[in-house]
């Protein structure tokens, strides 16, 4: 073909195109979105240094018909693409929740045995049944995006039994809504065990749960065991029951910042017994509140035994709890001896029945409180939890999930022969990519416009994938930490400017090369001081939780940044390359900082070094 039969926009294309690049085959074409990507990172740095090749293969995967198709689409009209969301999740590689249609098993046989099942939403599932079981075993298990409804499940049911084992376990972000589960039955009984448990970021609703039960029993065993992040919410469990029994065994244990919200528990029962054993125990900062617990309820028997103990930190908040009950029985033991302090609420609890704190934390507020009926015995001060704990101080740490060994370390560790154990380093977010840029800037991303973002990618209100969306907005639109440069960045092309525009154009990024070694011992091998070792600039970006990539990008002050063999320590074989970032101003960290915990002290008065995590980065000046 000869030159000027070629269109003129390719023409000039071509005119603008760098060396070829190894990174996009011969034949590719030049109008994808990677494609683009590489052009400009060509014209954006200006050393000649191998291209990042774990950043480029995030961006978007888009052919370049796609790429032409969807930025139409989201240019012209947002709801065009909402309507198109399967199809552009898929080709775009985002993380999308599926849109559940109604099940077909609304009818079944009485006493059915699901082995494994998943991504369903049961509507009317086991009315009316008699005696006998349903039996869910590895209910979507393993599953990165569990998405499951329960509408009024298992309704005026009599003396039948619903039994969940391995529900949504081992899963990354689930999304699991029970509504009217278990109402106007008459006895029987409703048994989770493993619910939740090893879920990165869980986002749990139960609507309605067995209202207007007669004799039913309800038992969560070990419920979401060893979890990251994520919101539990029970409204109207078990209101209007009698003789109810409901039981919390190992519930939200060794979980990382848990919140979880009753509301209206346990409202007019007769006779309801709720039994809270080893709840949110060794966690790390879990917030649950109480509203409008067991009021107006009969004769109710509560118990907290081992609630939020050795945890880190953590908040309790109880509005009107047992108010306007009839002869409850309220006894709260080993209730809040948390490490590390913790606060509780308790306001308009309980009018004059009986309650009793055997073994009760500190940093508590009581406004409202029962005059009479109430045993104080074991309530510590802050001196007596200090006492308590201290002797096992460097046992609690080194077995504490949240502060996991090797996650932080000093700065001094970083030198040859060094054995040391390195943490799970893996990345645990959802596999997605970076939408093309001009595409993410069609996209709304503030909190301002959140019912859009809401709309294009299906989120239903009380959501994981509402929550999600409103969680990063919110993270990304605070207030700078002192002398913090930040930005959240939704495409490779904003993540270049941001850094360029803190370093200059004469910039690397880095990352560990491998997530090998991860939670095993490791040997350090020989180590580089970028720059020099010296005091450096760095733009560390992280990761967080949307539908496509996002990435929250900041600059602190007064860091080094080094690079260093990953060596086995039996054979001394190299088997990766990490890269760690020293922080050597802790002065802003919070007193509660994980960091502390692992290494004693606080802040100002340690550095604090990690590793950067798989699909992590660290930015600096080329040496």
């Amino acid at each position: 073909m000869k030159l000027h039969s070629l269109p003129l926009c390719l023409f000039l294309l071509f005119l603008c195109l760098p060396s070829p690049s190894p990174i996009v085959a011969v034949g590719d074409s030049p109008f994808t979105p990677k494609a683009y990507l590489i052009r400009y990172w060509n014209n954006k740095i200006s050393n000649d240094l191998p291209r990042p090749w774990f950043l480029i293969n995030m961006a978007s995967p888009l052919t370049a018909a796609q790429y032409a198709v969807f930025s139409k689409i989201a240019k012209a009209d947002r709801n065009s693409l909402a309507a198109q969301l399967p199809e552009f999740c898929s080709s775009a590689d985002l993380l999308c929740f599926p849109d559940l249609s109604p099940s077909s098993l609304s009818k079944h046989d009485d006493n059915v045995n699901f082995t494994s099942y998943e991504f369903q939403n049961f509507t009317n599932y086991g009315s009316h049944s008699a005696a006998g079981a349903d039996s869910f075993k590895n209910y979507t298990v393993d599953v990165n995006l569990p998405v499951d409804t329960f509408r009024r499940y298992s309704r005026d049911s009599s003396a039948h039994t619903d039994r969940f084992s391995n529900y949504a376990t081992g899963g990354n972000v689930a999304d699991q809504s029970f509504h009217t589960y278990g109402p106007a039955t008459a006895g029987g009984a409703g048994e989770f065990g493993n619910y939740a448990k090893d879920v990165n970021v869980p986002n749990l609703r139960f609507t309605a749960y067995s209202d207007d039960a007669d004799g039913r029993k309800q038992e969560f065993k070990s419920y979401s065991e060893n979890a990251n992040v994520g919101d539990q919410n029970f409204t109207s469990y078990g209101k209007n029951g009698n003789g109810a029994a409901t039981g919390f065994t190992s519930y939200g244990n060794n979980s990382n910042v848990m919140d979880t919200a009753f509301k209206n528990y346990g409202e007019s029962g007769n006779g309801d017994a709720d039994t809270f054993t080893s709840y949110a125990f060794n966690g790390n900062n879990p917030d649950n509140t109480f509203k409008n617990y067991g009021a107006g309820g009969n004769g109710p028997v509560d118990t907290f035994n081992s609630y939020r103990q050795e945890s880190n930190v953590g908040a309790d908040s109880f509005n009107s709890y047992g108010k306007k009950s009839n002869a409850a029985d309220v006894g709260f033991v080993n209730y809040g001896k948390t490490f590390n302090g913790g606060t509780d609420k308790f306001s308009g609890y309980s009018d004059s029945d009986r309650v009793s704190f055997n073994g009760y934390g500190v940093n508590n507020t009581f406004k409202d409180y029962a005059k009479t009926g109430v045993t104080f015995a074991g309530y510590l001060n802050a001196t007596d939890v200090t006492a308590a704990v201290g002797a096992a101080k460097g046992k609690m740490v080194n077995n504490k999930r949240w502060v996991e060994p090797g996650k932080f370390f000093r700065e001094k560790m970083l030198k040859s022969g060094t054995i040391m154990p390195m943490p799970d380093i893996r990345d645990k977010m959802p596999k997605r990519s970076f939408l093309p840029r001009n595409i993410a800037a069609e996209l709304p991303f503030s909190a301002a416009e959140i019912g859009e973002l809401e709309k294009i990618f299906h989120a239903v209100e009380g959501s994981a994938m509402a929550k999600m969306i409103a969680g990063t907005l919110a993270e990304c639109e605070r207030a700078p930490s002192r002398d913090e440069t930040k930005r959240c960045v939704t495409s490779v092309e904003d993540m270049i400017d941001f850094a360029t525009a803190v370093l200059g154009r004469n910039v690397v990024v880095r990352t560990t090369e491998t997530t090998v070694g991860a939670k095993q011992t490791i040997m350090i091998g020989s180590v580089k001081g970028i720059n020099g070792g010296k005091l450096t600039k760095s733009v560390s970006c992280h990761q967080s939780l949307f539908p496509y990539l996002v990435y929250y990008c900041h600059s602190v002050p007064k860091v080094r940044v080094y690079e260093a063999d990953i060596l086995d320590p039996k054979t001394k074989d190299k088997i990766n390359h990490g890269v760690a970032i020293c922080h050597i101003d802790t002065s802003a960290w919070g007193a509660t900082h994980g960091a502390f915990l692992a290494l004693g002290s606080g802040p100002g008065k340690i550095e604090v070094c990690h590793w950067i995590f798989e699909n992590d980065m660290t930015w600096t000046v080329a040496d």
